[in-house]
C-alpha cells in the first residue's frame, strides 16, 4: 500500500471551514473561490479514502473519520506554521514584555510561550501579571509591549479587539435560597470590573448582597469560593477545574453582562518580535 501525502494547503481549507461553520466563509477568509475549496474537500476525502463530512439540514457535518481528521489536521497545521515561523525568525533577538492578569495564566502561557521559545530561541520574553488598570498604565508609560486586557478605554490604533468573553456566576456547590440572607460575594479588592458587574447587576434586581471575602489576588478569590464562602464572578477563561458557572435562572440571579478582550501595543509599528508574539496569542484566543 502506497503512502499518503496529505497536502497541507487543503487541510488548512478544511479546519478553516469548520472552525469558521461554513466552507464558503473558509474561501473568502483564504481568498479562495467557493468551488475552488470544495475541490480541495473532494482531493482531501480521496486522500483518506472514505467520507469526512456528511449532509445535516443545510450545512454539513464531520463523519467519525471527520473528527479524526481535524484533530490531525490542526497538529499538523500547527507545526508546519512553527516550523514556518522558526525558520523565517531564527535570527530574531531582544527580548518581549508581556503583561496578562492572573486569569490566562495557566491557560495561555505554558502553549503560547513554549511555541515562541522553540520558534525564537533567542528571543526572552518578560510577563508581568497584573490587574487590568495597572496593565494599561505600565503600557502607557513604555514599560510593556504587549498587554492582553480587558476593554474599557475607547479603540485606538494599538488596540485590537480580540473577542467578547460573558461574565459569570461562579460557586462551589448549593446557592443560597433566594429569600434567606443576602447573598455573599468572593471579589477582588476594588477597583475591579467584575466586582462592579456584580454589584449593580444584584443592585438593579432587588437582590440582597454582602461582602463575604475580599482578595487581592485571583489564586484567594478562587480558595474562598472553594470553601464554600461565597460566589463569585469571573469569565470562564481560566476557570478551575474544581469550580462551575452557575446557570443564572436556575440560580434566581441576575444575567451579566459580557466583556471585550483586547490586545493592546505600546507602539504603533511594533518590532518584529512583538508583532510575533502577538500574532501568537491572536491564533489562541480568536474563534
Amino acid at each position: 500500500m502506497s503512502r499518503v501525502t496529505f497536502d497541507l494547503d487543503v487541510m488548512r481549507s478544511f479546519v478553516a471551514g469548520i472552525e469558521l461553520g461554513s466552507f464558503a466563509k473558509a474561501a473568502d477568509r483564504l481568498g479562495r473561490s467557493t468551488s475552488a475549496v470544495s475541490a480541495q474537500l473532494k482531493k482531501l476525502e480521496d486522500q483518506a479514502g472514505t467520507v469526512l463530512l456528511r449532509k445535516a439540514g443545510r450545512g454539513m457535518v464531520l463523519t467519525e473519520a471527520g473528527e479524526v481528521m481535524l484533530g490531525y489536521a490542526r497538529r499538523l497545521l500547527e507545526l508546519n506554521d512553527e516550523a514556518a515561523s522558526a525558520v523565517h525568525g531564527v535570527q530574531l533577538q531582544g527580548h518581549v514584555r508581556l503583561g496578562l492578569q492572573e486569569d490566562f495564566g495557566e491557560s495561555l502561557l505554558p502553549e503560547v510561550l513554549g511555541r515562541f521559545k522553540r520558534a525564537h530561541p533567542k528571543l526572552r520574553v518578560e510577563v508581568h501579571i497584573a490587574r487590568n488598570p495597572t496593565l494599561l498604565q505600565a503600557l502607557d508609560a513604555g514599560r510593556l509591549d504587549l498587554a492582553l486586557a480587558w476593554e474599557t478605554t475607547p479603540p485606538t490604533s494599538r488596540m485590537q479587539h480580540v473577542l467578547n468573553v460573558p461574565m459569570r456566576w461562579i460557586g462551589a456547590g448549593d446557592m443560597p435560597d433566594e429569600a434567606s440572607e443576602p447573598l455573599p460575594l468572593v471579589v477582588l479588592e476594588a477597583p475591579c470590573l467584575m466586582r462592579t458587574a456584580a454589584i449593580d447587576a444584584l443592585d438593579r434586581a432587588g437582590r440582597a448582597w454582602r461582602i463575604a471575602f475580599t482578595s487581592a489576588s485571583l489564586a484567594g478569590t478562587w480558595a474562598a469560593v472553594k470553601a464554600g464562602l461565597g460566589i463569585s464572578v469571573r469569565t470562564p477563561l481560566g476557570l478551575p477545574a474544581d469550580l462551575q458557572t452557575m446557570d443564572a435562572a436556575t440560580a434566581h440571579l441576575p444575567v451579566l453582562p459580557t466583556l471585550g478582550l483586547a490586545l493592546y501595543r505600546s507602539e504603533d509599528e511594533p518590532t518584529p518580535a512583538v508583532a510575533r508574539l502577538a500574532e501568537l496569542i491572536l491564533q489562541r484566543l480568536e474563534p
